[in-house]
């Protein structure tokens, strides 16, 4: 993984002589957010990796770490009390014409915002999520980067009909 490359191009016409376009104007730096973040993440992730290499590991741990994610949630509702969940029937008023306006309707049952605890809690549960995420890519021999440009692909041609 990780391709980073770097691709110097002569202006046409021109010799290294006469040029008068700086070094910089010359190159053209390929690095894109693949190499940069996923192939990165993915790499330090293999690289970190020791101890749960089996497939048995990482399915079990993703498992885990997702139920992580959810109660570091409830804790946030249930200990904190920085956000509180209101749930009832979704309404969606009879003369609603047009699925556009369906969204503005639709209630995501959050009040409240995370304090700085909270969000700390919930950031480290993803992350750990993610790394175990990445782990069953490398294992697997996907690129995270290629499903991410493929689901968002897929989500921005089925746009609001997607219903995911």
């Amino acid at each position: 993984m990780g391709e980073h490359s770097v691709r110097i191009r002569k202006a046409a016409g021109s010799s290294p002589a006469t040029s008068t376009r700086s070094p910089i104007d010359l190159c053209e730096v390929k690095a894109t957010v693949k190499d940069l973040l996923c192939d990165g993440f993915q790499e330090t992730v293999d690289e970190c990796l020791i101890r749960h290499r089996s497939i048995l590991d990482i399915m079990s741990k993703l498992t885990e770490s997702a139920g992580r994610v959810n109660r570091a949630v409830s804790k946030a509702v249930t200990t904190c009390g920085c956000i509180q969940v209101e749930a009832d029937r979704q309404r969606i008023p009879p003369e609603l014409d047009s699925l556009e306006l369906l969204k503005s309707h639709m209630s995501t049952h959050l009040k409240g915002k995370l304090c700085d605890h909270c969000v700390e809690v919930l950031e480290d549960e993803i992350g750990r999520n993610l790394f175990y995420l990445a782990a069953l890519c490398n294992l697997m021999g996907l690129s995270l980067h290629d499903i991410l440009v493929k689901e968002q692909e897929r989500i921005a041609c089925l746009g609001m009909f997607n219903f995911s």
